[in-house]
């Protein structure tokens, strides 16, 4: 079925009862209870943690049904290749454009320079379990890892790719039926529509997990903590805003639309991302909104979870600035050979990072240790405020992704232009 103007909802609600503003007052709020009472505000993690497992239990049916039936509704299957090879290019380019700002920005700004810090002062067993965890990731192994052991395992495993990769052999198996094959179809969309009525259900408590994240994390590290490595945290942040604000809003207005307001329409979802630290909280209604909002169904299904691995422009500008930040505060000069090295291998791994918390820090110790200039254990330095570097990466990766997906589809004629205007035009507030 396909979206229509009269079709979307425009249903106008108080600002009071908007999703954004209670997850707003809820991430204030966190934040009060974890500066004045850290002890309470760290006891409610569980709070984030369910709201988080929560969502992730109808991502893989989301991902499922969208793709699955996506393709199978496809009138040319010649169309899924296009769609996936545009999307990868677009990924790559951009990606690894990100990691270029990172290193330059490092270069310029130079955020830790003069803190002349000894290696071995540092804790290597601060970072051990990071490092330990990107020791584990291979490029064969990463591959591998795409095919689940069983079809009911993909669903259940809690990955993205394997998922999509059942969905799409699932699709086209359906796409080459002849008497069955609208019926399924019909089905997969019906079961579909119930999923995506669940997760507006589950979408009430993210006031309540943003909360109880967001106090953690106070509560655990502290305001203190930032101020001592404020210099990073500062260049991390302005780097990610002009990356959205520049890069990202040039390809949005030469691909026909304004980023400005893909924000404010997506902004429920950004403030519950900045609560959360994860990008994956609210990965189901940003394929419900970029469909609502005239993307096919099918472009919206591969390009979204695929770039939730494939094109994390946060991740990878924090992973050149962080390991420039760390040889700069060891008092380590890289070469220029040396940070060519770096920046091939960040390239390399950051393609498989997944986009949930902690990945960033993981593919940062996977690329480290592969250029022996740098010394791993200077991740340490920067472990004790990776959490508060997490909120910009996910939301950089999140809008990363969305402008992504409505651009690959205006390449692929699956964008229905003037249900993008009338959506950005009469957002619900």
């Amino acid at each position: 079925m396909s979206v229509t103007p009269d079709s979307i909802d425009l249903v106008r609600v108080p600002w009071w009862r908007s999703l954004y503003f209670q997850v707003l007052v809820a991430i204030l709020l966190g934040g009060t209870l974890g500066h004045f009472y850290p002890d309470v505000a760290v006891a409610l993690k569980p709070l984030g943690d369910g709201f988080i497992k929560i969502v992730k239990m109808v991502i893989a049916p989301v991902i499922f049904l969208t793709v699955a039936g996506g393709i199978a509704g496809m009138s040319s299957l010649g169309r899924l290749g296009s769609t996936t090879g545009k999307a990868l290019a677009y990924f790559f380019v951009v990606s690894s454009f990100a990691l270029v700002i990172g290193l330059v920005v490092a270069n310029v700004v130079r955020p830790g320079e003069g803190m002349n810090v000894d290696p071995a002062s540092l804790d290597p067993t601060a970072v051990s379990g990071y490092v330990g965890k990107a020791e584990e990731q291979t490029i064969t192994g990463f591959l591998l890892s795409i095919i689940p052991d069983t079809f009911v395992g993909a669903l259940t495993g809690g990955q993205i790719l394997p998922v999509l990769f059942i969905a799409v052999i699932f699709g086209i198996s359906v796409a080459s039926l002849e008497g069955s094959r609208n019926r399924i179809v019909a089905a997969l969309h019906d079961v579909s529509e119930a999923f995506f009525r669940m997760v507006s259900m589950l979408m009430k408590l993210a006031p309540l997990g943003a909360f109880g994240a967001f106090a953690f994390t106070i509560g655990k590290y502290g305001i203190d903590s930032v101020a001592n490595l404020a210099a990073l945290i500062l260049t991390f942040y302005v780097t990610s805003a002009l990356f959205i604000a520049v890069v990202l809003g040039a390809i949005a207005q030469a691909s026909g639309f304004s980023l400005w307001r893909l924000l404010v329409y997506l902004k429920e979802e950004i403030w519950l991302v900045v609560g959360t630290s994860s990008s994956e909280a609210a990965l189901p209604s940003l394929m419900k909104k970029l469909e609502a909002a005239g993307c096919a169904k099918s472009v919206v299904g591969l390009v979204v979870p695929t770039g939730y691995s494939f094109n994390l422009d946060g991740t990878n500008i924090y992973m050149t600035l962080a390991a420039l930040f760390i040889a700069q505060a060891t008092g380590v000069e890289l070469s220029l050979q040396d940070e060519l090295l770096l920046l091939f291998v960040a390239i390399v791994s950051s393609k498989g990072a997944a986009g949930v918390t902690g990945a960033g820090f993981i593919t940062l110790a996977a690329t480290l240790a592969v250029v022996p200039s740098v010394p791993v254990a200077g991740m340490a330095l920067i472990l004790g405020i990776d959490r508060f570097m997490s909120e910009c990466r996910a939301v950089t990766n999140f809008i990363g992704n969305a402008v992504a997906t409505i651009v690959v589809a205006r390449w692929e004629g699956g964008l229905d232009k003037a249900i993008l205007d009338h959506t950005f035009n009469h957002p619900k507030t």
